[in-house]
């Protein structure tokens, strides 16, 4: 057997983990962890590269961490290349092409630099305020998101939609947090998740005093949803993470868990330098 379940192992485990903003600047200031997912975003394995972008959307998502991020050796350049390749999937090159946007734009600006603090520990938006303008974010409320197993129907859906450049779940509130194109309607994600027959899904905006308005989505079953063959599957159930979050991703507040796997990881990573 090849060393490949195991990459997969590992850039799920650190993608899991760089989803907890209380990880992020460990993950960042680990001496192995970054250059490893450089190593992954050239790796032959579609499932790999794409969950190595998904780790370095949530660094990046840390204003503090941007530029480290920017200066790691061969980061920038592996972007390029995610981007230029022609094997690439589509939603791969435009979640490439959206980190690689945000780096280019890191600042030491004061400005930004007080933002820093707040910016690792906000827990309630994942992925919002990008710059890149073909992307968009919606925050889904999902009836019926009650553990893993759902979890994982919820990706299976939302995975087969041309135009899903990424989602981040937050469990505790039924929430899932999406990126898709800006030319994609949300009721395209309201229909993916009522397609599992056991959940239902409404959109979370801003109302004009700033507080949260729940919006069902209108039942259409004229809608066609354009289906994505390009990317391959997120993960086989029997590798997903997703079956045993609570190990996956450290607890809130404690970094011990988290801390402790990123060695194992450096050490992967440093044996596994070619794979």
């Amino acid at each position: 057997m090849s060393g490949e379940p195991d990459a997969l192992a590992v850039v799920n485990q650190l993608r899991d983990l760089a989803a907890d903003p209380l990880n992020r600047r460990a993950i960042v200031e680990d001496h192995g962890c970054l250059p490893g997912l450089i190593l992954f975003l050239d790796h032959p394995n579609p499932q790999v590269v794409y969950s190595a972008l998904l780790a370095v959307r949530y660094l990046a998502e840390c204003r503090a961490n941007r530029e480290k991020l920017k200066g790691e050796l061969g980061m920038m350049l592996s972007l390029q290349n995610v981007m230029q390749k022609g094997t690439s999937p589509g939603e791969t090159k435009l979640l490439a092409s959206e980190i690689y946007e945000i780096l280019q734009n890191a600042s030491n600006a004061e400005t930004e630099q007080a933002e820093a603090a707040a910016s690792c520990r906000r827990k309630a938006q994942f992925f919002l305020g990008s710059t890149n303008k073909r992307a968009k974010t919606v925050v889904l409320q999902i009836d019926g998101l009650d553990d893993s197993s759902r979890r994982s129907l919820c990706e299976e859906a939302l995975l087969k939609i041309r135009g899903v450049i990424s989602f981040t779940f937050q469990m505790a509130v039924k929430r899932c947090v999406v990126r898709i194109r800006s030319d994609l309607k949300a009721e395209a994600l309201g229909s993916a998740i009522a397609s599992t027959n056991v959940m239902k899904a409404q959109q979370v905006v801003k109302g004009e005093d700033g507080s949260e308005v729940v919006i069902p989505f209108q039942e259409d079953s004229s809608m066609v949803v354009e289906q994505n063959m390009d990317l391959p599957d997120y993960l086989p159930e029997d590798e997903s993470p997703a079956q045993e979050q609570h190990k996956a991703v450290s607890r809130l507040g404690s970094m011990q868990d988290g801390v402790g796997w990123l060695s194992t990881a450096a050490n992967f990573l440093t044996r596994s330098f070619y794979w």
